[in-house]
């Protein structure tokens, strides 16, 4: 009975709980203040707006995972959706061949985040920072800061514009892409070895665990579902240039780390990412809705980014706490 009482606590006071309540809060508010935020349709707006974002987090939720960092993301869909443009318009590919070759390119550039991480050991924090304005910078180059690509055909943008059976269609793309992280993460011996690498790749190499190898994996695959979601950013917007995504990188660690997963590694779920993504599409939404002032909406991320920081930590307080009191004092040494 009390190992029941004991457990039932323990999941009342799971982080992914209590971000679970705070959305729920976050909803019922802003449908009150809000006009038409409640809706329908305002939902599937908050769905189709968050779903570059929401691919960026579900990729760079086995990155911190391992204890490492992807700055490069956002400049990265930049880069992919200005090259996938210029591949449809000026090289003359069909769509589907465009957007294959966009994703190697996205393959290729996680490619070499993994290469300068994995196998020269170099800091990720310093390599994607490299990275994020290499990236960026090649994309103001190639469209010289002005050149903008549009007129998709309609095929295309319903991909990023219309619904497909009363949801958004990229809806699809990204429903997809959360059974496949969750499965990895979750359900395959890939994700327990994240884990392991994020508390100690020493550790981990010790007991058996290719750790250059697992490192390089989840870079490559942040730089392909960047290409992913910069084919759905140019689809929703109908055009591409040079600064698309920008800032998108700071939304998906900071949806990352609110869903729970530990900035150091070991720690996490893609369940708690989701909750993380939607506690932030949720509150810029009807921040909107409610006509507050939209720099509200960077003030109120940051808090509820430091309020789960905070909650996350306080658990581990107590029990010091407790552990203190709880332990016999050691007697004085006489000299």
């Amino acid at each position: 009975m009390n190992t029941d009482k004991h457990g039932f606590k323990k999941n009342l006071l799971r982080h992914e709980t209590v971000l679970f309540a705070v959305l729920v809060v976050e909803w019922i508010f802003f449908d009150a203040i809000g006009h038409n935020f409640g809706t329908y349709d305002n939902t599937c707006d908050i769905l189709r707006h968050s779903c570059e974002i929401g691919l960026l987090a579900l990729a760079m939720t086995p990155v911190i995972l391992t204890g490492g960092i992807d700055l490069s993301v956002g400049s990265l869909l930049g880069l992919c959706a200005i090259l996938f443009g210029k591949f449809w318009r000026d090289a003359g590919m069909p769509i589907p061949v465009a957007a294959a070759c966009t994703i190697g390119v996205g393959a290729l550039a996680g490619g070499l985040n993994a290469s300068l991480i994995a196998w020269l050991r170099l800091p990720p924090l310093i390599v994607t920072l490299g990275t994020f304005s290499l990236f960026r910078g090649l994309a103001e180059a190639i469209t010289h800061g002005v050149d903008t690509f549009t007129d998709f055909p309609a095929s295309f943008l319903f991909l990023g514009q219309e619904r497909w059976f009363g949801i958004p269609a990229q809806a699809l793309v990204f429903i997809a892409a959360v059974i496949f992280f969750w499965l990895l993460v979750h359900r395959t011996t890939f994700g327990r070895s994240f884990r392991a690498i994020g508390f100690s790749p020493e550790g981990a190499h010790y007991a058996g665990i290719p750790v250059g190898r697992r490192v390089a994996m989840v870079y490559v695959l942040a730089g392909i579902v960047s290409a992913i979601a910069a084919i759905i950013y140019t689809a929703r917007l109908g055009q591409a240039k040079a600064d698309a995504g920008t800032g998108y990188e700071l939304f998906a660690i900071t949806a990352v780390v609110l869903g729970g997963t530990s900035i150091f590694g070991g720690v996490g779920s893609v369940h708690g990412t989701l909750l993380g993504v939607a506690a932030i599409a949720v509150l810029h939404s009807g921040i909107a809705h409610a006509l507050l002032p939209g720099e509200m909406a960077g003030m109120l991320t940051g808090v509820l980014l430091i309020l789960a920081l905070a909650g996350s930590a306080l658990p581990k307080m107590i029990s010091g706490l407790r552990a203190r009191k709880s332990a016999p004092r050691l007697a004085k040494q006489i000299p």
